[in-house]
């Protein structure tokens, strides 16, 4: 009886070595040049400081930058984040309304310190064009402070 377990571990083990050995690469030598490979040139990506396309932006008056552009005037780096140097991305959600308006606006994401109640006050400021269907759509909103040596945004 004890050699039963025996018989069937090493037939298995007979077995994975097989399969093993079949899926090893064979390289072959030729004596003729190796074959031309066509390489394609990189394609073109998107800068890393720029953010993603937002599908609501297209409603903007002036687009994804100027919206960009609007938040980051009116965004106040809030004094407990800057004291603790919480930077990071809070994600904003809402709905945008047929004729214009935005509802169910709520935080997703929050890193701390006031970030998230600073841009829910801002993405609550935004004004959009009216769309022709409602659109559920999540807008993030980037707190960065200022490298060392820099001047701070004032308040």
């Amino acid at each position: 009886m004890k050699k039963l377990p025996v018989l069937l571990g090493i037939g298995l083990l007979a077995c994975s070595t097989a399969a093993v050995a079949q899926k090893t690469k064979v390289k072959i030598k030729t004596d003729g040049p190796a074959p031309e490979v066509a390489t394609e040139a990189p394609a073109q990506t998107a800068p890393a400081h720029a953010p993603k396309a937002i599908p609501v932006a297209e409603y903007y008056e002036g687009g994804q930058e100027a919206m960009y552009a609007f938040i980051e005037k009116e965004l106040k780096y809030p004094v407990m984040a800057r004291r603790n140097r919480i930077q990071g991305q809070c994600i904003v959600s809402f709905t945008l309304n047929t004729d214009g308006t935005m509802s169910g606006i709520k935080l997703v994401k929050n890193i701390g310190g006031g970030c998230g109640e600073e841009a829910l006050r801002v993405v609550r400021l935004l004004k959009f064009n009216k769309p022709d269907y409602a659109i559920l759509t999540s807008l993030p909103v980037t707190f960065k402070l200022p490298a060392p040596g820099q001047a701070a945004p004032t308040e």
